[in-house]
């Protein structure tokens, strides 16, 4: 499994080759990446930050609990942190597996439950301002920047 966080790009094709075994049918991966809009307004940049041991942590017990939940062979989670410019990969995700139906399904699992359990946070960044979305709980370690310096 290589599960990590990263300031660097991430290289999608390095990851998937190196998970590739001669059992495997299929990869499947998921590429998430920085769209240019939010709800119609225009995005600058994503800044993510993480509680690094924590996430880490959490990552590798979904990335054990996907192989065992689903029967897939082998996981790749690699989340991006800092600034990420519009087309950047955020997140990828990949799941190896004889069959092609457990790999859709263990990926479409895999990032749905770290959105929602994993200690990674997004800052947007518009033309208009910033947020927090979704109520995501903001960092401690983070000041807030007043309204007027966004």
């Amino acid at each position: 499994m290589q599960i990590e966080l990263t300031h660097d790009v991430i290289d999608s094709k390095a990851i998937t080759d190196a998970l590739k075994a001669g059992e495997d049918g299929a990869v499947t991966v998921f590429d998430g990446i920085v769209r240019n809009n939010t709800r119609g307004r225009e995005t600058l940049h994503l800044d993510y930050t993480a509680y690094d041991a924590m996430a880490l942590e959490q990552m590798r017990a979904l990335a054990a609990a996907a192989v065992e939940k689903f029967g897939v062979r082998d996981v790749a989670i690699v989340h991006r942190l800092g600034r990420l410019e519009v087309g950047e990969t955020s997140i990828l995700i990949a799941v190896a597996s004889a069959h092609r139906g457990v790999t859709f399904e263990a990926c479409r699992w895999l990032i749905d439950t770290l959105k929602k359990q994993v200690p990674i946070w997004k800052r947007e960044v518009f033309v208009d301002g910033a947020v927090w979305p979704d109520g995501e709980p903001f960092p401690a370690d983070i000041v807030a920047p007043s309204s007027s310096a966004v």
